[in-house]
């Protein structure tokens, strides 16, 4: 174990008001819920479909960040692609762009008078205001940080013990499954749970692409906004139920980085 260094008195001050910033803003949503009846206000029917609504379509869009966007990050880190700092912007586009601008774009895309939402109504097939739009929107927002996470331990780790294996013979397909996933694992376990807790809290592309109807496309994030409207206690208490996930979430993706690299 490394032994800290000692920092000099000006880092804490700032340190500490950037801290307050952002924990200072959720104690005083523990201290505003309505306890007494915190559990009636997040067991309600809407509640639960929406949980479980985040639930399956965030684990759905990991899955799909994984397939698509793991073999995006090594094309990113390991190919010499002419203009990949033109792609690499591209991939990264969602990171910066207001999310509700990402909905409008795939539902011009996706909608019935977009170019593939035409082709797919010829055979019945309608995306926008479906679950499956859900996935679609979250999946846009989230792959971005499993493709940053990845890309980034895929550069720090190297390309010498992918050298090494091919020059003992290894075909390129048998490298990467038992040299270079193995090596970069930590990053691709942490990529992951950073675009499930992405996706977990999307709201901007899921209203504009997906729609706010209950138990297909009304998400937890959703439903917040709703009832912050109207039922204030009731948003409270489900926002703080988003707070928690997203924090187990946190601490599940640095505990199994700091099990696997030894760094606190």
């Amino acid at each position: 174990m490394t032994r800290a260094l000692r920092l000099p008195w000006p880092v804490w001050v700032p340190a500490a008001v950037g801290f307050g910033l952002i924990a200072v803003p959720v104690a005083g949503l523990v201290v505003r819920t309505n306890w007494p009846d915190f559990v009636a206000l997040v067991t309600t029917e809407a509640a639960v479909d929406a949980l479980w609504l985040s639930l399956r379509t965030g684990l759905l869009a990991t899955a799909l960040c994984l397939l698509l966007g793991t073999p995006l990050a090594l094309v990113l880190a390991r190919s010499d692609l002419p203009g990949l700092p033109v792609l690499r912007s591209i991939v990264l586009l969602p990171l910066v762009l207001p999310p509700v601008v990402g909905g409008l774009t795939l539902l011009f895309l996706l909608g019935r008078t977009g170019p593939v939402g035409r082709l797919l109504g010829e055979y019945g097939i309608t995306v926008p205001f479906s679950t499956a739009a859900v996935v679609i929107a979250q999946t846009f927002v989230a792959m971005p940080f499993l493709v940053v996470s990845l890309e980034g331990a895929l550069r720090t780790a190297g390309d010498r013990y992918e050298v090494v294996a091919a020059t003992l013979g290894a075909s390129p397909l048998t490298t990467l499954r038992r040299v270079t996933i193995p090596v970069v694992l930590p990053g691709l376990v942490s990529g992951a749970v950073l675009a499930f807790a992405r996706a977990l809290g999307e709201f901007g592309a899921t209203i504009a692409f997906a729609g706010n109807l209950q138990g297909t496309t009304q998400t937890l994030p959703l439903l917040i906004y709703i009832q912050s409207q109207d039922d204030l206690d009731g948003a409270v208490a489900l926002s703080l139920v988003l707070v928690v996930v997203a924090v187990l979430v946190i601490v599940a993706t640095r505990t199994r980085t700091r099990d696997a690299t030894g760094v606190r």
